[in-house]
Protein backbone atom coordinates (compact mmCIF):
# COMPACT_ATOMS: atom_id res chain seq x y z
CA UNK A 1 0.00 0.00 0.00
CA UNK A 2 2.93 2.19 1.02
CA UNK A 3 4.91 1.61 -2.55
CA UNK A 4 1.37 2.72 -4.10
CA UNK A 5 0.77 5.98 -2.85
CA UNK A 6 4.27 6.77 -3.54
CA UNK A 7 4.49 5.94 -7.22
CA UNK A 8 1.09 7.92 -7.76
CA UNK A 9 2.81 11.18 -6.73
CA UNK A 10 5.66 10.19 -9.05
CA UNK A 11 4.00 9.57 -12.12
CA UNK A 12 2.17 12.30 -11.73
CA UNK A 13 5.50 14.32 -11.15
CA UNK A 14 7.17 12.64 -13.92
CA UNK A 15 3.93 13.44 -16.56
CA UNK A 16 4.02 16.80 -15.75
CA UNK A 17 7.87 17.18 -16.63
CA UNK A 18 7.54 15.95 -19.98
CA UNK A 19 4.93 17.91 -21.09
CA UNK A 20 7.03 20.74 -19.93
CA UNK A 21 10.27 19.63 -21.14
CA UNK A 22 9.06 18.91 -24.50
CA UNK A 23 7.12 22.18 -24.45
CA UNK A 24 4.41 21.17 -26.72
CA UNK A 25 0.32 21.99 -26.32
CA UNK A 26 -1.62 19.41 -28.21
CA UNK A 27 -5.63 20.31 -29.31
CA UNK A 28 -7.96 17.96 -29.84
CA UNK A 29 -10.31 18.17 -33.04
CA UNK A 30 -13.12 15.65 -33.15
CA UNK A 31 -15.77 15.02 -35.87
CA UNK A 32 -18.40 12.88 -37.36
CA UNK A 33 -16.82 12.36 -40.72
CA UNK A 34 -15.12 8.22 -41.90
CA UNK A 35 -11.29 8.16 -42.05
CA UNK A 36 -11.78 8.39 -46.40
CA UNK A 37 -13.60 11.58 -46.64
CA UNK A 38 -12.08 14.47 -48.45
CA UNK A 39 -12.87 16.66 -45.89
CA UNK A 40 -11.40 14.39 -42.90
CA UNK A 41 -8.32 14.10 -45.54
CA UNK A 42 -7.66 17.69 -45.09
CA UNK A 43 -8.31 17.91 -41.46
CA UNK A 44 -4.66 15.29 -41.38
CA UNK A 45 -3.10 17.96 -43.40
CA UNK A 46 -4.26 21.03 -41.33
CA UNK A 47 -2.49 19.24 -38.49
CA UNK A 48 0.47 17.87 -40.31
CA UNK A 49 1.07 21.69 -41.13
CA UNK A 50 0.44 22.85 -37.71
CA UNK A 51 3.10 20.79 -36.24
CA UNK A 52 5.54 21.86 -39.51
CA UNK A 53 4.80 25.46 -38.72
CA UNK A 54 5.70 25.12 -34.89
CA UNK A 55 8.40 22.73 -35.26
CA UNK A 56 6.19 20.38 -33.04
CA UNK A 57 5.23 22.75 -30.25
CA UNK A 58 1.66 22.82 -31.34
CA UNK A 59 0.00 19.42 -32.30
CA UNK A 60 -3.88 18.60 -33.50
CA UNK A 61 -4.62 15.35 -32.32
CA UNK A 62 -8.08 13.94 -34.23
CA UNK A 63 -11.24 11.92 -33.27
CA UNK A 64 -13.13 10.51 -36.78
CA UNK A 65 -16.28 8.56 -36.92
CA UNK A 66 -18.35 10.60 -34.39
CA UNK A 67 -16.14 8.81 -31.16
CA UNK A 68 -16.45 11.99 -29.10
CA UNK A 69 -20.08 12.26 -29.84
CA UNK A 70 -22.31 14.03 -32.65
CA UNK A 71 -21.77 17.51 -34.88
CA UNK A 72 -24.51 18.89 -31.84
CA UNK A 73 -22.16 17.00 -28.47
CA UNK A 74 -18.71 18.00 -30.16
CA UNK A 75 -19.90 21.99 -30.44
CA UNK A 76 -20.79 21.59 -26.92
CA UNK A 77 -17.96 20.12 -25.60
CA UNK A 78 -16.68 22.88 -27.51
CA UNK A 79 -18.58 25.62 -25.11
CA UNK A 80 -16.94 24.07 -22.19
CA UNK A 81 -13.30 23.53 -23.37
CA UNK A 82 -13.46 19.99 -22.99
CA UNK A 83 -12.77 19.44 -26.94
CA UNK A 84 -10.57 22.01 -28.78
CA UNK A 85 -11.86 21.95 -32.46
CA UNK A 86 -14.42 20.33 -34.57
CA UNK A 87 -15.87 19.90 -37.87
CA UNK A 88 -19.83 20.77 -38.16
CA UNK A 89 -21.86 21.38 -40.99
CA UNK A 90 -23.24 25.44 -41.11
CA UNK A 91 -26.93 23.48 -40.62
CA UNK A 92 -26.19 22.42 -37.55
CA UNK A 93 -23.91 25.75 -36.77
CA UNK A 94 -26.62 27.88 -37.09
CA UNK A 95 -28.54 26.29 -33.81
CA UNK A 96 -25.65 28.11 -32.12
CA UNK A 97 -25.53 30.97 -34.97
CA UNK A 98 -28.46 32.06 -36.01
CA UNK A 99 -27.94 33.88 -39.10
CA UNK A 100 -25.98 30.88 -40.55
CA UNK A 101 -29.36 29.87 -41.71
CA UNK A 102 -28.70 31.31 -44.89
CA UNK A 103 -26.49 28.97 -46.36
CA UNK A 104 -29.29 26.58 -46.11
CA UNK A 105 -31.39 28.48 -48.36
CA UNK A 106 -32.22 26.96 -51.63
CA UNK A 107 -30.55 27.87 -54.62
CA UNK A 108 -28.79 30.70 -53.09
CA UNK A 109 -25.22 30.52 -55.44
CA UNK A 110 -25.44 31.14 -58.96
CA UNK A 111 -22.08 28.80 -59.29
CA UNK A 112 -18.85 27.85 -57.32
CA UNK A 113 -16.80 31.13 -57.83
CA UNK A 114 -19.60 32.89 -56.45
CA UNK A 115 -20.15 30.81 -53.74
CA UNK A 116 -16.34 30.33 -52.85
CA UNK A 117 -16.63 34.43 -53.30
CA UNK A 118 -18.88 34.73 -50.66
CA UNK A 119 -17.20 32.09 -47.89
CA UNK A 120 -14.31 34.35 -48.24
CA UNK A 121 -15.14 37.73 -48.13
CA UNK A 122 -16.52 40.00 -45.46
CA UNK A 123 -19.82 38.43 -45.35
CA UNK A 124 -18.56 34.71 -44.70
CA UNK A 125 -15.63 36.00 -42.84
CA UNK A 126 -18.36 38.06 -40.20
CA UNK A 127 -20.56 35.11 -39.80
CA UNK A 128 -17.41 32.99 -38.59
CA UNK A 129 -17.06 35.02 -36.02
CA UNK A 130 -20.79 35.63 -35.04
CA UNK A 131 -20.82 32.40 -32.66
CA UNK A 132 -18.15 33.63 -30.18
CA UNK A 133 -20.77 34.78 -27.64
CA UNK A 134 -21.41 30.98 -27.28
CA UNK A 135 -17.93 29.89 -27.00
CA UNK A 136 -17.51 29.08 -30.54
CA UNK A 137 -15.22 30.69 -33.28
CA UNK A 138 -15.08 29.69 -36.91
CA UNK A 139 -12.10 29.45 -38.74
CA UNK A 140 -12.89 28.59 -41.95
CA UNK A 141 -15.53 26.69 -44.46
CA UNK A 142 -14.47 23.40 -45.82
CA UNK A 143 -16.62 23.00 -49.47
CA UNK A 144 -19.29 20.56 -49.01
CA UNK A 145 -20.77 20.68 -52.40
CA UNK A 146 -24.02 20.68 -53.16
CA UNK A 147 -26.88 18.67 -51.30
CA UNK A 148 -29.65 16.21 -53.42
CA UNK A 149 -31.44 13.80 -52.32
CA UNK A 150 -31.04 10.00 -52.53
CA UNK A 151 -33.87 7.31 -51.74
CA UNK A 152 -34.59 3.31 -51.05
CA UNK A 153 -37.21 2.92 -53.12
CA UNK A 154 -38.57 5.78 -55.15
CA UNK A 155 -37.05 8.09 -57.76
CA UNK A 156 -37.29 11.16 -57.26
CA UNK A 157 -37.97 13.40 -60.80
CA UNK A 158 -39.91 16.05 -59.18
CA UNK A 159 -40.96 17.82 -55.63
CA UNK A 160 -44.00 16.20 -55.39
CA UNK A 161 -42.23 12.17 -55.78
CA UNK A 162 -41.14 13.34 -51.95
CA UNK A 163 -44.66 13.63 -50.66
CA UNK A 164 -45.43 10.99 -47.91
CA UNK A 165 -41.48 10.16 -47.57
CA UNK A 166 -39.89 9.99 -44.45
CA UNK A 167 -36.50 11.94 -45.45
CA UNK A 168 -33.25 12.51 -42.86
CA UNK A 169 -32.23 16.13 -42.38
CA UNK A 170 -29.76 17.43 -39.92
CA UNK A 171 -30.74 19.08 -36.96
CA UNK A 172 -31.30 22.41 -38.73
CA UNK A 173 -35.07 24.10 -38.96
CA UNK A 174 -34.00 25.34 -42.21
CA UNK A 175 -33.34 21.60 -43.52
CA UNK A 176 -36.54 20.83 -41.85
CA UNK A 177 -38.84 23.73 -43.63
CA UNK A 178 -37.28 22.90 -47.10
CA UNK A 179 -37.87 19.13 -46.64
CA UNK A 180 -41.22 20.25 -45.90
CA UNK A 181 -41.62 22.27 -48.49
CA UNK A 182 -41.23 19.28 -51.14
CA UNK A 183 -43.81 17.75 -49.07
CA UNK A 184 -41.37 15.41 -47.66
CA UNK A 185 -41.78 14.64 -43.66
CA UNK A 186 -38.22 15.43 -42.18
CA UNK A 187 -36.80 13.28 -39.78
CA UNK A 188 -33.56 14.52 -37.88
CA UNK A 189 -31.08 11.20 -37.23
CA UNK A 190 -27.48 12.03 -36.18
CA UNK A 191 -24.93 11.47 -39.27
CA UNK A 192 -23.44 7.73 -37.32
CA UNK A 193 -27.01 6.34 -36.87
CA UNK A 194 -28.65 7.05 -40.21
CA UNK A 195 -26.76 3.91 -42.18
CA UNK A 196 -28.75 2.13 -39.78
CA UNK A 197 -31.48 4.14 -40.01
CA UNK A 198 -31.64 3.31 -43.54
CA UNK A 199 -31.69 0.12 -43.52
CA UNK A 200 -34.53 -0.06 -40.72
CA UNK A 201 -36.65 1.39 -42.63
CA UNK A 202 -36.84 4.57 -39.86
CA UNK A 203 -36.57 6.99 -42.97
CA UNK A 204 -37.09 6.44 -46.89
CA UNK A 205 -34.16 8.79 -47.44
CA UNK A 206 -31.87 11.36 -47.14
CA UNK A 207 -30.11 14.31 -48.55
CA UNK A 208 -26.73 15.12 -49.02
CA UNK A 209 -23.70 15.88 -51.13
CA UNK A 210 -21.89 13.16 -53.64
CA UNK A 211 -18.68 12.20 -51.53
CA UNK A 212 -20.87 12.06 -48.54
CA UNK A 213 -23.27 9.62 -49.76
CA UNK A 214 -20.42 7.45 -51.15
CA UNK A 215 -18.26 7.36 -48.39
CA UNK A 216 -20.78 6.52 -45.77
CA UNK A 217 -21.62 3.66 -47.87
CA UNK A 218 -25.38 4.75 -48.31
CA UNK A 219 -25.21 4.04 -51.82
CA UNK A 220 -25.59 0.36 -50.72
CA UNK A 221 -28.84 0.58 -49.26
CA UNK A 222 -30.00 3.86 -51.40
CA UNK A 223 -30.21 2.79 -54.87
CA UNK A 224 -31.49 6.75 -56.22
CA UNK A 225 -29.73 10.01 -56.26
CA UNK A 226 -31.67 12.73 -57.70
CA UNK A 227 -29.32 15.37 -58.31
CA UNK A 228 -31.33 17.90 -57.42
CA UNK A 229 -28.64 19.99 -55.77
CA UNK A 230 -30.62 22.07 -53.46
CA UNK A 231 -28.51 23.81 -51.24
CA UNK A 232 -24.77 24.64 -51.00
CA UNK A 233 -24.22 24.25 -47.42
CA UNK A 234 -20.42 24.53 -46.08
CA UNK A 235 -18.62 22.69 -43.30
CA UNK A 236 -17.23 24.93 -40.79
CA UNK A 237 -13.94 24.33 -38.75
CA UNK A 238 -14.46 26.07 -35.20
CA UNK A 239 -12.47 26.12 -31.80
CA UNK A 240 -13.85 26.56 -28.59
CA UNK A 241 -12.66 30.18 -27.88
CA UNK A 242 -11.92 28.54 -24.36
CA UNK A 243 -9.05 26.96 -26.76
CA UNK A 244 -8.23 30.02 -28.54
CA UNK A 245 -7.56 32.55 -25.86
CA UNK A 246 -5.64 30.20 -24.58
CA UNK A 247 -3.02 30.41 -27.66
CA UNK A 248 -0.35 33.24 -28.04
CA UNK A 249 0.39 34.98 -30.69
CA UNK A 250 3.06 32.50 -32.62
CA UNK A 251 0.36 30.03 -31.65
CA UNK A 252 -2.41 31.59 -33.59
CA UNK A 253 -0.53 31.87 -36.40
CA UNK A 254 0.97 28.86 -36.64
CA UNK A 255 -2.88 27.36 -36.48
CA UNK A 256 -4.54 30.04 -38.63
CA UNK A 257 -1.48 30.08 -41.67
CA UNK A 258 -2.13 25.94 -41.77
CA UNK A 259 -5.94 26.21 -41.57
CA UNK A 260 -5.46 28.89 -45.05
CA UNK A 261 -3.97 26.24 -46.27
CA UNK A 262 -6.13 23.17 -45.56
CA UNK A 263 -8.41 25.28 -46.96
CA UNK A 264 -7.15 25.26 -50.75
CA UNK A 265 -6.20 21.48 -49.99
CA UNK A 266 -9.71 20.23 -49.13
CA UNK A 267 -11.06 22.73 -52.17
CA UNK A 268 -8.88 20.92 -54.67
CA UNK A 269 -9.97 17.22 -53.17
CA UNK A 270 -13.44 17.60 -52.73
CA UNK A 271 -13.45 18.42 -56.44
CA UNK A 272 -11.88 15.40 -57.44
CA UNK A 273 -13.76 13.59 -54.41
CA UNK A 274 -16.81 14.02 -56.26
CA UNK A 275 -15.97 13.14 -59.70
CA UNK A 276 -14.90 9.92 -57.71
CA UNK A 277 -17.87 9.31 -56.13
CA UNK A 278 -20.45 10.15 -58.60
CA UNK A 279 -18.05 7.43 -61.25
CA UNK A 280 -18.50 4.82 -57.98
CA UNK A 281 -21.68 4.86 -57.60
CA UNK A 282 -22.91 4.59 -60.92
CA UNK A 283 -20.74 1.67 -61.15
CA UNK A 284 -22.17 -0.07 -57.94
CA UNK A 285 -25.78 0.28 -59.38
CA UNK A 286 -27.23 3.87 -58.08
CA UNK A 287 -29.35 5.34 -60.65
CA UNK A 288 -29.17 8.74 -61.13
CA UNK A 289 -31.56 11.50 -62.22
CA UNK A 290 -30.70 14.70 -63.28
CA UNK A 291 -34.50 16.54 -63.01
CA UNK A 292 -35.68 19.63 -63.65
CA UNK A 293 -34.19 21.84 -60.83
CA UNK A 294 -36.93 25.02 -61.85
CA UNK A 295 -39.29 22.77 -60.41
CA UNK A 296 -37.62 22.58 -57.37
CA UNK A 297 -36.25 26.00 -57.15
CA UNK A 298 -40.20 27.34 -57.93
CA UNK A 299 -41.79 25.15 -54.94
CA UNK A 300 -38.56 25.73 -52.27
CA UNK A 301 -39.73 29.81 -53.21
CA UNK A 302 -43.03 29.69 -51.51
CA UNK A 303 -41.42 28.85 -48.34
CA UNK A 304 -38.33 30.96 -48.06
CA UNK A 305 -39.19 33.83 -50.67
Amino acid sequence: MKLKFFLIPCILLLLFSCEKATDTKTIKLAHSLSTNHPVHEAMVYLADRVAENSDGKLQIEIYPNSQLGSERQCLELLQIGSLGMTKVSAAVMENFSPDLKVFGYPYLFRDNEHRFKVYDGPIGQKLLLEGEEYWLRGLTYFDAGNRSFYTKNTEIDKPSDLEGLKIRVMQSPTAINLVKSFGGAPTPISWGELYTGLQQGVVDGAENNLPSFYTSKHYEVCKYLTLNEHTAIPDILVISTIIWKDLNADERKWLTDAVADATVYERKLWHESEIEALDAIKKAGVHVTYPDKELFKEKSDQIFL
